[in-house]
């Protein structure tokens, strides 16, 4: 058994970087090891996630709004900074680690401040904008793609693939296998659009199954996470074409929802990735064209390449888009079960554990290693940079 550690996790207020924070937080905990959170006003209030875990809320300016912005973005990393180096003297954490997100920023400098071991996560397939900050100084780099762009080869001696740490409710799905799907049975699609929703899911996925032949629609059982904005205009669409629907702005028992579902049409975010290729279902996915430097496109094409998805381009997803790839899926019961293996062979399900092993790992960097540089570790069968 480990001898307990006290680590830090910083990550920035969206679903992206706090849910894969919250399942390495759960792993260390279960090795006896104590955690906290830095995070900003929206990271802490996610329901559910960080029970049992000290939170710490940091002022985190975001670098925008040009000169002014980023007068006031810099005079806000500075206090937090401080704030981080007083609460590392009380704490003493034997590692920092950064999911990226603005409040992860001012975390990792006061560890650079203060010598501490530190480690980023990287989530998407694109390297964050905070990342990007931080890469030439952290101990070591976890990714959740084999390929990551705009990440330097002179930082492959310490870049570690492990994949994105999922919920355990989501792991346990895994064990779990696809759904029965009878020839005239119900076909569960579940619609979401990652923690914020998304609103031209609520436009066209309503219209688009109704174009299905009506055999096959008055099978469809639909379950549609929606905007706050959006939920009632998408309900009466639903209802007005007779499609069974159940619509909510959150979905707390995503996991359950998941277990049942047959498709999800989807965003390409990190998380929603992770968990599809975790659980093993096959998706239609919509990249958000406004991501940042477009890293929901690169985060869908190893699922898609693998025959676990179809990705539709959001300027090309229209009604009859959706109804054409839906029935090449939907209307045939094996190509949807070879899909939905082909989807779990990209599943990486012991991230949360691998994760954890390389955290456990950095202390070993106040000893005989120089900041900067990785041990090499082998974690099971997946391939490691050393």
């Amino acid at each position: 058994m480990s001898i307990a550690r006290h680590f830090v996790l910083a990550a920035g207020g969206t679903g992206g970087h706090m849910v894969p924070a919250a399942a390495l937080a759960a792993e260390l905990m279960r090795r006896g090891h104590h955690v906290a959170l830095i995070s900003d006003e929206r990271g802490v209030r996610f329901p559910g996630l960080f029970e049992g875990v000290q939170t710490h809320v940091l002022p985190a300016g975001r670098l925008a709004g040009g000169p002014i912005g980023w007068m006031r973005a810099a005079s806000s990393m500075i206090k937090a900074r401080s704030m981080a180096i007083e609460l590392y003297r009380a704490f003493k954490p034997a590692a920092v680690i950064g999911f990226g997100g603005y409040p992860a920023l001012p975390a990792l400098l006061a560890a650079f401040n203060l010598k501490i071991p530190t480690a980023i996560h990287e989530q998407n397939a694109v390297l964050g904008r905070v990342n990007r900050l931080v890469a030439s100084r952290v101990s070591a780099i976890a990714t959740s793609y084999a390929d990551v762009a705009r990440l330097k080869d002179a930082y492959r001696g310490k870049t570690h693939l492990v994949g994105n740490p999922v919920r355990d409710s989501v792991l346990a799905l895994r064990a779990k296998p696809y759904p029965l799907l009878e020839e005239d049975g119900i076909f569960r699609v579940l619609v979401t659009g990652g923690s914020q929703g998304a609103s031209v899911l609520s436009k066209v996925v309503p219209d688009g199954l109704s174009l299905l032949p009506i055999s096959f629609r008055r099978r469809l059982q639909v379950t549609h996470q929606a905007r706050i904005e959006d939920i009632d205009a998408a309900r009466a669409k639903y209802a007005e074409l007779s499609i069974a629907a159940d619509l909510a702005t959150y979905l707390p028992d995503l996991p359950e929802q998941l277990a049942w579902a047959h498709i999800v049409i989807a965003r390409a975010g990190a998380s929603t990735l992770a968990e599809l290729t975790v659980a093993g279902r096959p998706a239609i996915l919509v990249p958000l064209p406004s991501a940042t430097d477009d890293h929901q496109t690169a985060n869908a094409r190893e699922m898609t390449a693998a025959g676990g998805a179809r990705t539709i381009e959001q300027r090309n997803f229209t009604p009859v888009e959706l109804a054409k790839q839906m029935q090449k899926l939907g209307l045939d019961p094996t190509a949807l079960q070879n899909a939905a293996a082909r989807a779990r062979s990209c599943g990486r399900p012991d991230a949360a554990r691998d994760l954890a092993d390389l955290v456990e790992s950095l202390e070993d960097t106040h000893g005989d290693m120089p900041i900067g540089e990785a041990r090499p570790i082998k974690f099971g069968d997946q391939a490691v940079f050393a």
